[in-house]
């Protein structure tokens, strides 16, 4: 005869199985939390963000930007107080990370940020106070693709590109050189991202040498023609030079400016920081656009000189960088000017273009008449514009460490023939001298090309612009065969 269990020990047995499976998952999630400096696969770094959101869903938002060559999701975690949504006059951060596959670091260093934040709200006070006051977007690979393919080494390009050949880093829409190749999916993420939300400052992570890099990176032709290295300045120099020096300074060795690493030993760095065209051209990287197309100023952040690193070695950047990086998201409570843009009744006025004078770079209030404007300390004219409103004016002062406050009210303007004036303008141009503008660029020769990339609509080819040559060549064609005959 079969011996049979009594329903009681069938009960303990199953509680017993029950507790096991259980404790398994605590182990598991114990060792996702807190993030160790490990090198996370791709499975692991979405567990360790969907734990940060499980473990803190009040300050936490875990979403996708899109998807990679691949298919593999771009997953992003806000960190802020009531996350979600853009809350009026609250500024907002991303940092970017592992946009070469084979630069590891900032994918490691963006996951113990993110979990220092989280774990350190309601207990630090400056961290608590950040995190109330400061929308935070962190992207710990923007291609994961590449991430796949790439090995444990400090050089080669293994991993560099996406999974369908492309480096990200030269594939944005350039003033210069257009459109070099085919827009990739990551890339387009991040255009359709970085146009949705309203960003006010913003860091790409990479690796290979030791240095802060800040726009602009590419230069015409006819100053990349030259053998020397050109310093390719943007209108507003003296605040990407400012942020770049806040973080290397901040780090205990960038600011040095002597990597020493292996395959460029000689190269030097002044206060570890370099404008990317003199450091070398690039078309088509990220940085620029941002700064072209968009309100958010970028950097982009060389840790250290070895791409992937052992995992051993992921603690000692994480100490290195973690106050450069807490200190440049603060960057956007003391630098330069915020406000707000209403109309005659309250009403906030979207799209409405604040205006530094002597600067050719503008920036456009969000949809709740919100702005922010980096400046350095000094004394600024500014002058806020839109379309059937007058234009409102004032001088402010922004002092060092410290943000100004400016808001501006517009009174529409009374006349019913605004479409009427603009089409009599179109019809009938006049020809109007080129106003100097200061602090556009280190190079006269490019002053006014600086002014027209920096507008609100880049500049396009006419039909006329493209046709010209075609039509010039054929005629010179047609006379030489008559000649000939």
């Amino acid at each position: 005869m079969e011996s049979k269990l009594p329903a009681a020990k069938w009960r303990t047995l199953w509680l017993a199985i029950l507790l096991y499976y259980v404790s398994g998952i605590n182990e598991a999630q114990c060792d996702i939390l807190p993030v160790r400096p490990i090198h996370h696969n791709n499975t692991a770094l979405r567990q360790v963000l969907e734990a940060l959101t499980a473990k803190y869903p009040n300050i936490t938002r875990l979403y996708s930007i899109g998807k990679s060559y691949q298919g593999k999701s771009l997953w992003v975690i806000e960190i802020t107080k009531d996350p979600g949504k853009h809350l009026p006059g609250k500024p907002e951060l991303k940092y970017v990370a592992n946009m070469h596959g084979n630069e590891v670091v900032g994918r490691e260093l963006l996951l113990l940020l993110a979990d220092h934040l989280c774990s350190n709200y309601g207990r630090d006070q400056r961290i608590t106070k950040l995190v109330d006051t400061t929308r935070i977007h962190l992207l710990p690979s923007m291609n994961p693709d590449g991430w796949e393919s790439s090995h444990v080494g400090c050089t080669g390009i293994k991993g560099r590109f996406n999974a369908n050949g492309v480096d990200l880093n030269r594939n944005f829409p350039d003033p210069y050189d257009g459109q070099t190749n085919e827009l990739q999916p990551e890339t387009q993420a991040i255009m359709n991202w970085i146009h949705r939300e309203p960003f006010v400052l913003s860091a790409n992570l990479h690796g290979g040498t030791l240095v802060v890099n800040y726009p602009f990176d590419n230069l015409p032709s006819e100053l990349k023609r030259s053998t020397t290295r050109v310093y390719y300045s943007s209108p507003d120099d003296d605040i990407f030079v400012n942020i770049a020096k806040l973080y290397s300074k901040t780090h205990p060795t960038m600011h040095n400016g002597n990597p020493r690493c292996p395959i460029q030993r000689e190269e030097k760095f002044p206060d570890g920081i370099t404008n990317g065209a003199a450091w070398y051209p690039i078309s088509g990287g990220m940085q620029d656009y941002n700064y072209y197309k968009t309100n958010c100023f970028e950097i982009t952040l060389e840790l250290g000189c070895c791409k992937y690193p052992p995992a051993r070695y992921l603690s000692p950047y994480w100490r290195a960088n973690r106050e450069a990086l807490l200190k440049y998201i603060e960057l956007v409570h003391n630098t330069g000017i915020r406000g707000f843009v209403f109309d005659e009744k309250g009403r906030p006025i979207e799209g409405a273009k604040i205006i530094i004078e002597n600067r050719a770079k503008k920036v456009k209030t969000y949809k709740d008449g919100d702005y922010w404007r980096l400046l350095v300390p000094g004394n600024y004219i500014i002058r806020v514009a839109k379309r059937k409103y007058k234009n409102s004016k004032k001088t402010i002062t922004v002092d060092p460490d410290a943000i100004a406050y400016a808001n501006f009210t517009l009174v529409r303007k009374r006349s019913k023939n605004f479409s009427r004036r603009r089409l009599a303008a179109k019809m009938n141009p006049v020809a109007q001298p080129l106003k100097s503008t200061n602090n556009v660029s280190f190079h006269k020769v490019v002053t006014h090309r600086d002014k027209l990339r920096l507008s609100a609509k880049s500049p396009g080819k006419s039909a006329s612009t493209v046709l010209g040559p075609f039509i010039i060549t054929s005629l010179v064609c047609f006379v030489l065969v008559a000649l000939l005959k």
